[in-house]
C-alpha cells in the first residue's frame, strides 16, 4: 500500500509542489507505527489483545471506500510482461531471510541446522535473482533504477536508516514494561512525544524542501538521531520519565527530517516510467532494513546480557563481605540474581544505544553522496496528468 500511494502521489503532483504533499503522506506513514503502541496499550488494558486485530476491520472499510470512490485505474497502451522467475526467486529469498531473522535468536543462530537450512536458501536465492536479473531482458527489478545515483544513494541510506529507527521503537517497550515495571498503556504513552517530534519536523520540512538545500535537511536529521542515540546511552534504573520523553522528542524531530527530504531527493531524478518499480524497491529495501536492525539489536541485547551478567556474578562469592549476606538463602539469592539482571540488562540496552549512536554517525557521510536536484527535471520524468 505505501510504495502504491507513493507513486500515485508522485505521478499526480509535479516536483515543485512535492515536498508539502510528501509531508502529509510520510506524516501517515511514519506516526501511524509511533502511536500504535498508545492505541494499543489502551485496547489491551480496556478490552483485550484480540482488539489489536479487530480495530483493522473498520478502518480498512473506510480505505476501500475511499479508494474505489477516489482513485481510478489508467489504462496503458503498452502491457508489462510479468517476471513470473524474478518474482518467485525474490520471494524465497525474502520468506527464507525473514525466517532466519525472526527464528536465528531463539535456535542458537547458526548452531542450528534450521537456521544454517533458511541461510543457505536465502543466499542461493538471492545469487540466482541476481543472475536471472542481469540476464533478462524485462526482469522484475529494472536495473537502470540503480543507475539514477541520487535513488541508488537514497535506496542505501534508507536502509541504513531503516536499521536503527525500528529497532529502536522493538526495544524500549522491553525496557519500559519488563526493566522499568511500567504498565501497558503507560509505556505506549512514553513513546508518543515521538509522533509530535515527526509531526512537527515533518510540517516544516515540507515547506523547506525545494528552498534550501535538501541534504542538509538529512544531515541535521541524522545529527538529531545521533543526540538523541546519545542521551539514551546515559540511560540508568533510577531514571524518570522526561530523559525516555526528550530522547522520543528529539529523535521524532530527526525522522522528520530524514525520511521525507530523503524520499523527495530519490525520486526527483527518476524517470516516470520507473517510479511505480521505484516505490516498491525504496519501500521494500527499507522494510528489510528495518527487520534485519530488529534482529541484530536484539542479538547484541541479548549477548551482551549474558556477558554482563556472567561478569557481575564473578564477584558475588562467600568470600566478598558485602555479597556473602546476601547469599545466605534460596529467598536471598534469588532477589541477588534479579538485582543483577536488572544490572545486566541495563548496561546491554546502553550499550546497543551506543552502537546506534556510531551507526548514526557513520551514515551522515553518505549523504555527501546525493547530488541536489535541478529546478527542471528533464521531459521523461514528468508527471503524468492527473485523472
Amino acid at each position: 500500500m505505501a510504495p502504491l500511494s507513493q507513486a500515485v502521489m508522485l505521478d499526480t503532483y509535479p516536483l515543485e509542489e512535492r515536498g508539502p504533499i510528501m509531508a502529509i503522506w510520510s506524516m501517515g506513514i511514519m506516526v501511524a507505527p509511533i502511536a500504535g503502541p498508545v492505541l494499543g496499550g489502551w485496547l489491551t488494558d480496556n478490552f483485550s489483545w484480540r482488539w489489536v486485530f479487530y480495530i483493522n476491520l473498520p478502518v480498512g472499510v473506510l480505505c476501500f471506500v475511499g479508494v474505489s470512490t477516489f482513485l481510478h485505474e489508467r489504462k496503458h497502451e503498452v502491457k508489462v510482461r510479468f517476471d513470473a522467475m524474478g518474482f518467485a526467486l525474490l520471494s524465497i529469498m525474502l520468506a527464507a531471510f525473514q525466517l532466519f531473522l525472526d527464528r536465528g535468536q531463539n535456535n542458537d543462530w547458526f548452531h542450528s541446522n534450521e537456521i544454517l537450512i533458511e541461510a543457505t536458501v536465502a543466499g542461493l536465492a538471492l545469487v540466482l535473482f541476481l543472475i536471472h536479473t542481469f540476464t533478462a531482458d524485462k526482469p522484475f527489478i529494472p536495473i537502470e533504477l540503480f543507475k539514477d545515483r541520487n535513488y541508488a544513494t537514497a535506496t542505501f541510506l534508507g536502509l541504513a536508516v531503516g536499521l536503527l529507527v525500528f529497532s529502536v521503537m522493538a526495544l524500549l517497550p522491553g525496557l519500559t514494561q519488563t526493566l522499568m515495571g511500567y504498565p501497558v498503556m503507560t509505556a505506549g504513552l512514553i513513546q508518543a512525544p515521538r509522533g509530535v517530534g515527526s509531526l512537527v519536523s515533518m510540517f516544516f520540512a515540507g515547506r523547506l524542501v525545494g528552498r534550501i538545500d535538501t541534504r542538509f535537511l538529512i544531515i541535521g536529521g541524522l545529527c538529531l538521531f545521533a543526540i538523541s542515540f546519545f542521551g539514551m546511552s546515559h540511560f540508568d534504573l533510577q531514571m524518570g520519565y522526561f530523559s525516555m520523553i526528550w530522547t522520543g522528542v528529539v529523535q521524532g524531530l530527526g525522522m522528520g527530517l530524514i525520511f521525507l527530504p530523503m524520499t523527495t531527493l530519490a525520486f526527483a531524478t527518476l524517470p516516470a516510467n520507473l517510479r511505480a518499480d521505484g516505490t516498491g524497491v525504496f519501500t521494500l529495501v527499507r522494510n528489510l532494513g528495518n527487520a534485519a536492525g530488529i534482529s541484530i539489536m536484539q542479538a547484541l541485547f541479548v549477548q551482551n546480557s549474558s556477558i554482563v551478567h556472567a561478569r557481575l556474578t564473578e564477584g558475588l562469592t562467600p568470600d566478598n563481605p558485602m555479597a556473602a549476606p546476601m547469599l545466605n538463602g534460596q529467598a536471598n539469592m534469588e532477589a541477588l540474581n534479579g538485582q543483577v539482571t536488572q544490572q545486566a540488562s541495563m548496561v546491554a540496552y546502553i550499550d546497543v544505544f551506543h552502537v546506534m549512536f556510531l551507526a548514526t554517525l557513520a551514515a551522515i557521510p553518505l549523504v555527501l553522496l546525493l547530488r541536489k536536484p535541478a529546478d527542471q527535471i528533464p521531459a521523461s520524468a514528468e508527471p503524468m496528468a492527473a485523472d
